[in-house]
């Protein structure tokens, strides 16, 4: 029997997801000033993205498998103070070093807030699993888009230390999460009481080798989309000053756009995936971004950010249907399969601005999108995924 859909919490889990990822983004959006202040090449750049996402990306399935032995809903505010300590930390930092560690507590933050977070939006989602994920994905997405803009109009005039003021978000972050957090608990003292029926989580009945494989391929098109996206979040400013030679406020205001289209494919994803199978979005998402990423390295200004904007939509409507498909394959591991995949979302990003930075100082900026462009063929492994929406239906018919 399917639930109330708790829109209350949905919208409060996405607002706090807004204010965490718009904190996050805070730093690619101010990559500019941080590399003309302490002389960064690419390479150091890509190394402050890794530092944080590899940290988030392998904490968050740790922390999503001990949370679904051992719930900790108060996890959520104590997250968020990781975040709030490196975001002061990177507001005064004076070396190098400093700010990789500032990276590194807010990655913390990110590793303790999405595994139990994402749980919470399936526990309000009343059954609309899609819509709840991209609801709460959403407000990450929007997050990341405001980060730039706020970053180009704030950060930039007045400087590293103005970071600071964002801890005030931060802060309302802890409050909403505590409150979040108190209704998760609620949640489950109700829940305990209920006797669980037989089909709480309805069996799909693929063998462990077919769910292994499955989540295999959806490992390898997350490396896809994550790579792809980290070539923009980390250095299309810096593709579009030197090739077209924009200021840095123009630059950032380019990325806005592409964040903002990213956040529109989010909200579109889960409710496709609910209504037309997971599998299908999945694959129109992955493949039909390609002419457009293909095409983006040889256009001119007006249309390199509309095929930015174009592949943003398509490329993000994958993602929640990619969590929610994986949840459904392994069900009653919510934490881990959440901390899993968004733990890969950071540590593939993280990695990939790494490697991308490198390749960039060893031939140019505009090679990197050459490269980046063919990322999206790997999308055809979709078809090797089974049809879980096809296999429950008789099951759920009984």
């Amino acid at each position: 029997m399917r639930g109330k859909t708790v829109y209350s919490i949905l919208g409060a889990i996405s607002f706090s997801h807004f204010l965490n990822d718009m904190i996050q983004s805070l730093l690619p959006a101010i990559y500019p000033l941080l590399k003309n202040s302490f002389h960064l090449d690419f390479g150091q750049i890509g190394l402050i993205t890794a530092t944080n996402q590899v940290i988030a990306s392998v904490l968050q399935p740790v922390i999503g498998l001990y949370t679904d032995k051992r719930p900790q809903p108060y996890s959520l505010p104590v997250g968020m103070a990781f975040t709030l300590s490196g975001l002061l930390l990177l507001s005064v930092a004076s070396t190098y070093p400093i700010i990789l560690f500032a990276a590194a507590m807010v990655g913390v933050g990110s590793a303790v807030f999405h595994p139990e977070s994402s749980r919470v939006a399936r526990m309000a989602s009343g059954g609309q699993h899609g819509v709840a994920q991209s609801i709460f994905q959403v407000g990450g997405n929007a997050g990341s888009a405001t980060g730039p803009l706020l970053a180009a109009f704030v950060v930039v005039p007045r400087g590293q230390g103005s970071v600071a003021w964002f801890s005030l978000a931060a802060l309302l972050a802890m409050v909403v999460l505590t409150n979040v957090g108190g209704w998760a608990k609620q949640y489950r003292a109700t829940r305990a009481k209920v006797k669980a029926g037989p089909s709480t989580h309805p069996d799909h009945g693929l063998s462990s080798r077919k769910v292994t494989l499955s989540i295999a391929i959806l490992i390898m098109l997350m490396l896809s989309k994550f790579i792809y996206m980290a070539s923009i979040t980390s250095y299309f400013t810096f593709y579009l000053i030197n090739k077209f030679h924009v200021p840095v406020r123009n630059a950032q205001l380019h990325l806005f756009v592409f964040l903002g289209a990213v956040a529109l494919g989010t909200i579109l994803g889960g409710p496709l995936g609910d209504r037309v199978g997971r599998k299908y979005v999945i694959w129109c998402s992955i493949l039909g971004v390609l002419p457009f990423t293909l095409m983006l390295p040889y256009a001119n200004l007006f249309w390199t950010a509309v095929f930015s904007a174009l592949a943003g939509v398509i490329l993000a409507s994958a993602f929640p249907a990619i969590v929610v498909y994986a949840q459904e394959l392994m069900p009653g591991k919510v934490g881990m399969i959440s901390g899993l995949f968004f733990g890969l979302a950071f540590g593939i990003g993280g990695i990939g601005a790494a490697i991308l930075g490198k390749l960039a100082d060893h031939t140019s900026i505009s090679f990197v999108y050459q490269v980046c462009s063919f990322l999206p063929m790997i999308g055809f492994l979709t078809a090797f995924l089974p049809d879980l929406e096809g296999s429950r239906a008789k099951p759920a018919a009984q």
